[in-house]
């Protein structure tokens, strides 16, 4: 007892010579506390060297602001020059400059660090390889289509002018992101500038949204071309054709420009590390040094609602037409339905992931860069099998146009629907 007392009474005496240190005077003991000895283990505390409790109730008062607590902990000094971990003084100063120059606060982030899809190196040599043959299959069979119908003066229907859209669309949309997924399955570091950040980000809503229109237009043709085949070819003019993909392309440039507006304009302090394999809205809302609740829930009415609409609009203009095929003939249902079931399919594997996605609150999950890989890469690749292996006429016309043949291939459409 009289040891512990004795070295009890010692540090007194020693953090009393502290105080009394003049200011030219260097600090003699280490930094870190367990570097002073102590008989008998002692416990070491902080030399109090005046206004630790002030400066201590001013913080804890602080730390009940929302705007504050967030700064403090999502700070990280220099994100893209630092090599080392900032200490947690440099955080405080770091983070009292922010509040005193609040204007400052979205220049701080530079770049973003993307996880990708996985850390583990031998699976990254994997993807690489299965991710490069699923994006050179998806430009071969989407260029394939697009060529096709183009050139061949038997597919000017309709349904094949929106085909080729979509297939345009289709290689527009994976190229935004799975070029730069497969490249840094090779990096060790997946960095992207924050201006590239947000290209990507506007460009991945751009073209998404537009896919999602098309495929509700396709959706209208194919029940005004079942349900109303006398008057198909009044009501699905070329004129209203053109109308239809034109709004298609303005409704995803709107939809993309105010996802990208309220993404940019949010204050990014660090840290800079996205947990995905591309930019999104989610992602970046998460890393925002500021509330996002009210910018999430336009993101769900935006997102969310356009998805949701649209994918209603599908399923109800499908039912109508599986409806409508009881008037009909068992070949004409044959026909029709075999058409209809690669419209169905398609619709299911791209809007089950986006709903998935976007009709939620601001939240993320570990299974969002898988569910993601669906609509942006596997669907897209999918689209050109899932056209052309139960359509006739389209394989015909590959056959005449790419291989060359002379033979003549029967051609049989039904007012505009397409044969299976």
């Amino acid at each position: 007892m009289e040891k512990k007392i004795s070295v009890l009474e010692a540090s007194i005496a020693e953090n009393k010579a502290c105080l009394k240190r003049t200011p030219t005077e260097v600090w003699r003991d280490s930094r870190n506390p367990y570097d002073r000895n102590r008989q008998d283990k002692a416990p070491v505390g902080l030399k109090n060297v005046g206004n630790t409790c002030w400066f201590s109730a001013v913080i804890q008062s602080l730390f009940n602001l929302l705007e504050f607590r967030r700064l403090v902990l999502n700070y990280k000094a220099s994100i893209t020059c630092s090599r080392f971990t900032p200490k947690p003084k440099g955080k405080v100063t770091g983070c009292f400059s922010l509040v005193n120059y609040p204007d400052s606060m979205g220049n701080n982030v530079t770049e973003f660090i993307l996880t990708g899809l996985s850390q583990n190196e031998q699976v990254q040599q994997l993807c690489f390889f299965l991710f490069l043959l699923f994006y050179m299959i998806l430009m071969t069979g989407n260029f394939f289509i697009v060529m096709t119908i183009q050139r061949s003066p038997n597919l000017n229907s309709p349904m094949y002018f929106f085909l080729s859209f979509l297939s345009f669309v289709d290689i527009c949309y994976s190229s935004v992101t799975a070029p730069k997924l497969i490249i840094d399955f090779q990096a060790k570091v997946k960095r992207i500038s924050f201006v590239g950040c947000m290209v990507q980000l506007f460009c991945v809503h751009l073209f998404g949204c537009t896919e999602i229109f098309i495929l509700t237009v396709m959706a209208y043709d194919r029940y005004v071309a079942i349900c109303k085949p006398l008057r198909y070819t009044t009501i699905m003019d070329w004129k209203v054709c053109s109308i239809l993909v034109l709004t298609c392309w303005l409704g995803g440039f709107v939809h993309s420009f105010i996802q990208t507006i309220l993404t940019v304009q949010l204050p990014f302090c660090g840290p800079n590390l996205i947990d995905h394999y591309f930019c999104d809205v989610h992602p970046l809302l998460k890393l925002a040094c500021t509330d996002t609740y009210a910018v999430g829930l336009i993101v769900v009415a935006n997102s969310g609602m356009i998805s949701l609409s649209c994918f209603v609009i599908l399923v109800g203009s499908y039912t109508v037409i599986l409806l409508s095929f009881k008037t009909r003939s068992s070949e004409g249902r044959h026909k029709a339905l075999s058409t209809c079931a690669s419209h169905i399919t398609v619709v299911i594997l791209f809007f089950v992931p986006c709903l998935f996605i976007y009709l939620r609150p601001s939240t993320t999950f570990t299974e969002d860069k898988m569910v993601a890989v669906f609509y942006t890469i596997i669907t897209p690749m999918l689209n050109p099998m899932i056209y052309t292996l139960r359509n006739m006429e389209v394989k015909n016309a590959m056959k005449r146009l790419w291989l060359g043949r002379n033979r003549r291939y029967p051609d049989v459409k039904l007012n505009g629907v397409g044969t299976a």
